[in-house]
């Protein structure tokens, strides 16, 4: 009978654990996207390459030219090779996890003041 009680609490805390932990995830994937698509907004790109970064989708882990680690979260930013034009944005900064970040940027400014756009930070 103790048994089946163990087996009830124990159910019972992995429900808990994994039903708060997945909003969680979602959340933090969801501020790295709108700062992804906050740079994307800012940069002109000819080729399409950034035709996938669609902000509807729960996270940008499955946006080309993005990495994630198992928790959803950005780890990489490659678009060496993208023939972008036009400005960083402060919102970079938001990707708590990124590790590697290659973006050729013909620049109006190195980095651009946010204030006229929405400031996620």
């Amino acid at each position: 009978m103790a048994a089946v009680g163990l087996q009830l609490v124990v159910q019972w805390l992995l429900w808990l654990v994994l039903g708060l932990s997945s909003p969680l995830a979602r959340v933090v994937a969801n501020v790295e996207g709108d700062a992804l698509h906050t740079l994307k907004t800012y940069l002109n790109d000819p080729n399409g390459v950034l035709q996938s970064w669609d902000p509807t989708l729960v996270n940008p882990c499955t946006w080309f030219h993005v990495t994630c680690n198992n928790d959803n979260s950005v780890i990489r930013v490659d678009l060496g090779n993208a023939n972008l034009s036009g400005n960083l944005v402060p919102q970079i900064g938001l990707l708590k996890n990124l590790q590697y970040l290659d973006i050729h940027v013909e620049p109006a400014y190195a980095i651009r003041d946010s204030k006229d756009r929405n400031d996620f930070s």
